[in-house]
C-alpha cells in the first residue's frame, strides 16, 4: 500500500478512537477500517468531501451505515471470501471441543490433576451419526457442511433462498424453511449468517427453547444472532447440553456466567486468524482502492454510492 499510495498507517491493534477516525475521514481520499471501527451516521456527517471509498477490511459490513454512506456519494467494498475457509475449520473445532469435552481435558493437564485413564472420564459423544443444522448457507455454511460431512454428520440447512439441487445434493444437505422445525430436529446448530436487523436475535428465547436439551450450538458468526442471556440461562439449567462461542452479542463484554459453564467453550474471535488469511485480505483491499482509484468500479463494491 506504501509503494501505490500516500498512507498513514494505524500502529498496534488498538481501535481508533471516535476522535481519531473522525479526523482521518476529514482528510483522507480512502478509510480503510476493520470491524472494531463503528463508522455510524454521525462518522460519516463529518467526512471531508474528498472521502469517496470506505475500504473495509474484512467481510463483514455491520460496523459502517451503508445507507449513510451511499447518500454521501461514499462507495463502501469488502473483503469477501477469503476466510470462509479459516472459518469453517473454527466451525468444526469448536463442534470437537464442546462435543468431546477437550477443554476439560486440557484443563485437567494443565493443572496436573491427571492420574491416569479410567473408562468413565470425561465422556464426550461422537460427531459422526448427529444431525448438523446450519443457519446460513452461504460460502462459509458450506465449506462447514462439506467438512461435516466428512466426518460423517446429516447435514441440514435453513437459509433465506434454497440451494441449488446440484449444491445440495454435493454435501448431502437437506434443507427447511422452517427454522423452528429444524432446530427442533438437530444435535448441533451452526450459526454462519451475517448480523442484520432481520437477522438479530434470530435464535431467540423461544427458539431456543425448541432445541434438544442434548444439542450444542456452534457460533462463528456474530454473537447479536443470539440471545446472549437466554441461552446462558438455558446453558446453566441443563437445557442446552453445550455451545462453543467465538463471537460475543456485546463484542468483548462476554456474559460473566458463560465463562463459568464447564460446557461452554470460548474463544476470542479467532476463527479468521490465520496468517494466510490477513494476506489475502489485504490483498482484495489494495485491488479495490487500486481499481476505485484508476476510476473503475472496485470489484467487491457492496454499496454503490447515489451520487
Amino acid at each position: 500500500m506504501q509503494e501505490l499510495f500516500d498512507v498513514r498507517l494505524r500502529d498496534g491493534d488498538a481501535p481508533m478512537s471516535r476522535e481519531e477516525l473522525a479526523a482521518a475521514m476529514r482528510e483522507a481520499d480512502v478509510l480503510v477500517p476493520t470491524l472494531t471501527d463503528r463508522i455510524d451516521a454521525g462518522l460519516i456527517g463529518q467526512a471531508g468531501e474528498r472521502l469517496r471509498l470506505i475500504a473495509n477490511f474484512g467481510a463483514g459490513i455491520d460496523h459502517i451505515d451503508c445507507d449513510t454512506a451511499r447518500s454521501r456519494g461514499i462507495h463502501v467494498s469488502n473483503t469477501p471470501g477469503v476466510v470462509t475457509e479459516d472459518t469453517a475449520d473454527m466451525a468444526i473445532a469448536l463442534m470437537m471441543m464442546a462435543t468431546r469435552r477437550i477443554p476439560e481435558g486440557l484443563a485437567m493437564m494443565q493443572a496436573g490433576e491427571w492420574t491416569g485413564w479410567s473408562p468413565t472420564a470425561l465422556m464426550g459423544g461422537r460427531l459422526g451419526g448427529r444431525r448438523l443444522g446450519i443457519l446460513g448457507m452461504g460460502r462459509i455454511g458450506l465449506a462447514v457442511a462439506r467438512r461435516a460431512r466428512a466426518f460423517g454428520m446429516e447435514i441440514h440447512y435453513h437459509n433465506r433462498r434454497r440451494l441449488r439441487e446440484e449444491v445440495e445434493q454435493e454435501v448431502g444437505a437437506r434443507y427447511w424453511e422452517s427454522l423452528d422445525q429444524m432446530l427442533a430436529r438437530v444435535d448441533v446448530v451452526s450459526v454462519n449468517c451475517p448480523h442484520t436487523p432481520a437477522t438479530f436475535h434470530l435464535l431467540n428465547a423461544r427458539r431456543l427453547r425448541l432445541m434438544k436439551p442434548e444439542a450444542v450450538i456452534v457460533n462463528t458468526s456474530r454473537g447479536e444472532v443470539i440471545d446472549e442471556n437466554a441461552m446462558t440461562r438455558m446453558l446453566r439449567a441443563g437445557e442446552l447440553a453445550g455451545a462453543g462461542l467465538d463471537v460475543y452479542e456485546h463484542g468483548a463484554d462476554v456474559n460473566p456466567e458463560l465463562r463459568d459453564l464447564p460446557n461452554v467453550v470460548l474463544l476470542p474471535h479467532m476463527g479468521s486468524a490465520t496468517e494466510e488469511g490477513r494476506i489475502e485480505m489485504g490483498e482484495k483491499v489494495l485491488i479495490n482502492i487500486k481499481t476505485h482509484a484508476d476510476g473503475h468500479r472496485p470489484p467487491d463494491l457492496v454499496v454503490p454510492a447515489m451520487l
